[in-house]
């Protein structure tokens, strides 16, 4: 008798199991075709349009374009600066989650909320306020108007976010019982940290490296009044940009457009398959 109600229960349970995944089966490609639709409205098409500018002129006059003495010194200068600002704030960054995790201290809650306060800040307005620290009256005796130290404070300003709010969360899961382990063992704090904590932190630290990258190379509110447009020093490609679109050459701005968001997926996809593959080897290695 208890084997019957057991074999009929069980058989009613595998029986909505398999309703639910039917369910969800149906209803899958009605989901993906309208993300797909989206998708495509919001990027692909967009992209697909700036592709279709930028060859307007002719292979020729793309190669001109992206490889005038302007555009690689616009180049050199956004590629520098971006990548200098990249590594310190995956190191300032891992310190402000750190802190936010793992210490209390009074004002934590505010500080936290200060961290995504560049999100929401317009960027010309960050620049406003920089030029105000920074520019040629500064309270605190620092010029770095027309400088490439002031076009980085910009830059390190409006990625702050991207590498905290990646780190913190996996910080928060880390299991606390390796780390006393490792101690009661006689390993050190730095010990415990590069052979414990580390290797599980490295694939978001690499993700938010990737999008603090491609945020930087591409950002021009935030720099247009500290950095000024110097050529060869403090004008960014985003500026350059803006130059040739002032001087009618479309054509061009979708060229260097086009180099800018090609660099940008190639640093994400190296660096997200990078973090991907660290993360596997952790999960095998658990």
């Amino acid at each position: 008798m208890i084997a019957a109600i057991t074999q009929e229960v069980t058989g009613r349970t595998r029986d909505d199991a398999l309703g639910r995944r039917g369910s969800r089966r149906d209803g899958t490609p009605l989901r993906v075709g309208v993300a797909m639709v989206w998708l495509s409205v919001i990027v692909l098409l967009p992209l697909a349009a700036i592709v279709w500018q930028s060859v307007g002129g002719g292979w020729r006059a793309f190669w001109l374009a992206v490889t005038s003495n302007a555009a690689l010194e616009s180049f050199r200068v956004t590629l520098t600066i971006s990548a200098g600002v990249t590594v310190l704030n995956m190191v300032f960054g891992l310190l402000i989650a750190w802190v936010l995790v793992r210490d209390d201290f009074p004002g934590k809650r505010l500080v936290d909320v200060i961290i995504d306060l560049p999100f929401a800040l317009p960027t010309i307005v960050a620049s406003l306020v920089l030029l105000a620290l920074y520019g040629s009256n500064s309270p605190v005796g620092l010029h770095l108007q027309h400088t490439a130290w002031g076009v980085g404070v910009a830059l390190a300003f409006v990625t702050l976010p991207f590498v905290v709010r990646a780190v913190q969360p996996v910080l928060l899961e880390i299991d606390h019982e390796t780390e006393e382990a490792a101690a009661s063992l006689g390993a050190g704090n730095a010990t415990i940290f590069t052979t414990v904590v580390l290797p599980s932190l490295t694939p978001v630290l690499l993700t938010g490296a990737g999008l603090t990258f491609a945020r930087a190379i591409g950002e021009f509110g935030s720099v247009v009044l500290i950095g000024g447009a110097v050529p060869g020093k403090t004008e960014v490609s985003s500026q350059w940009i803006r130059t040739l679109i002032e001087n009618d050459d479309r054509t061009g701005a979708a060229a260097i457009s086009i180099v800018l968001l090609a660099i940008s997926f190639v640093v994400l996809l190296v660096l997200r398959s990078l973090g991907s593959r660290g993360a596997k080897r952790e999960e095998l290695s658990a």
